[in-house]
């Protein structure tokens, strides 16, 4: 279940952490938001080290579906509703420029990776007004938008929203192009970070700046993170043999599916749920059943499925770490949207190190203002993890390892859309052998 992406890129390998070291800033996780971070740090002056438990791109990376751009569903009529016009601009811009940094960085470095510029599409098959309030929201902060009700898709629509400049890329290729820019340490896994020490399996890495770009932190304190975001899954389908659409569309409705152009590929994603919550399955077969109905005839090339950080208010938290830890960074929860997130954080995080002025970095700001949507979802969030830790001490379903999990001790859920243990609290996921795939957690399942 390799994304397309894997297929047609080869990152060069690097070389392990070899002892230790000391370096101006240290990035934990060389994802697209942490080589893009050390990119423009480095172009500021600092020498700047990247640590890599894997691989380069390893992460969720590499299942992205590779839209870049700033159409992030209804969130631009609410973000002006709870946080202000100003702080909803602020995110707009950060997310245009976000798309006309990459255009720039590819053209003056040359990367070869499909870059193109398309229009995006939201729609809804059951409502006008959401869609009309998101149009108007939108022009309102400046990003040019509009409100139709003709489209190119298969099915009939009650409206749709038009975004247009907005673009796609192969990932995987960009991330080779730019990683050769910047120092990658792979299979260098991050123990403990102390202070501006940062322990690994291979040597301990001193950084008067630390920033965390590993998708979900690993540290529960400072940050409390694990208790301010949690994790969705999603399926993507690669069709072959079918019309291809001009322009990329999300559908905002329930069980709403995504449509993107890539190359003589369609990409049809959808199915998001809670990590943890798939006991039953069957999500890539109701994507199958869609594609029959809209596309007879299609065939299916690759299929694979994507893992998101969900932030409590739907905004990342990008800036400092903790009141705490003056000199520690994050950039996390980017949502559906970690391509144009990326970039935006590593702009916003680069400014915050070296001293520049950035407006923009207050929307993002993980000290930002508590929203009541963010209380209702906490309260909902802790009722996830109270459960999941209610379970602990119930007889397990494995013979070889007990199914709780390493992070925080909350009973792991069987998945067999992906033959997979899942974490219901906070996402972190393990082989049917107890292997760990995806954290916040940093070890294996303790052997029984």
């Amino acid at each position: 279940m390799e994304s397309i992406w894997m297929a047609e890129s080869e990152i060069r390998k690097r070389e392990a952490l070899s002892g230790d070291l000391q370096s101006e800033a240290a990035v934990i996780g060389a994802g697209m938001a942490g080589i893009l971070t050390a990119y423009y740090l480095k172009q500021a002056g600092l020498n700047t080290v990247v640590l890599e438990a894997d691989r380069i791109g390893s992460g969720q990376t590499k299942n992205t579906t590779a839209k870049i751009t700033s159409q992030h569903g209804l969130i631009y009529d609410r973000l002006i509703r709870v946080f202000g016009r100003e702080m909803a601009y602020h995110y707009a811009r950060a997310n245009e420029g976000a798309i006309g940094e990459y255009e720039r960085l590819i053209r003056e470095k040359k990367i070869d990776c499909d870059f193109v510029r398309y229009s995006a599409y939201l729609y809804s098959q059951a409502q006008e007004l959401p869609l009309q309030k998101e149009a108007q929201a939108a022009r309102a902060l400046g990003i040019p938008a509009a409100f139709e009700t003709e489209s190119e898709l298969p099915f009939p629509v009650s409206g749709i929203v038009r975004f247009d400049g907005q673009a796609r890329f192969h990932p995987l290729k960009f991330l080779r192009a730019l990683a050769e820019e910047v120092t990658v340490y792979e299979e260098t896994k991050v123990l403990k970070v102390d202070g501006q020490q940062i322990e690994t399996d291979r040597g301990i890495v001193t950084a008067e700046h630390v920033i965390f770009a590993s998708h979900f932190p690993f540290l529960n304190v400072p940050g409390y993170y694990f208790a301010r975001m949690y994790q969705e899954r999603s399926y993507v389908l690669a069709l072959e043999g079918v019309p291809v659409p001009e322009g990329m569309y999300l559908g905002v409705d329930p069980k709403g599916i995504s449509l993107c152009p890539c190359g003589n590929h369609l990409l049809m994603g959808g199915g998001s749920h809670r990590t943890g919550k798939n006991q039953k399955g069957g999500e890539y077969e109701r994507l199958r059943k869609k594609a029959g109905e809209y596309y007879p005839g299609y065939h299916e090339s690759a299929h694979w499925s994507a893992q998101d950080c969900m932030t409590l208010d739907g905004v990342p938290y990008i800036g400092q770490f903790s009141r705490r830890k003056p000199r520690w960074y994050v950039a996390t929860g980017f949502g559906k949207w970690g391509m144009t997130g990326a970039m935006a954080g590593a702009h916003i995080l680069t400014s915050l190190i070296t001293g520049k002025d950035c407006p923009q970095g207050d929307i993002f700001s993980p000290q930002r203002q508590f929203t009541m949507q963010a209380a209702q979802e906490l309260l909902s969030h802790g009722a996830y993890t109270a459960k999941g830790l209610a379970k602990h001490l119930l007889p397990g379903k494995t013979q070889d390892f007990i199914p709780n999990c390493p992070h925080m001790g909350c009973r792991l859920e069987w998945n067999p859309e992906e033959e997979t243990f899942d974490c219901p609290c906070h996402g972190s996921r393990f082989d049917k052998d107890g292997r760990l795939i995806d954290g916040p957690a940093q070890t294996d399942c303790k052997k029984r």
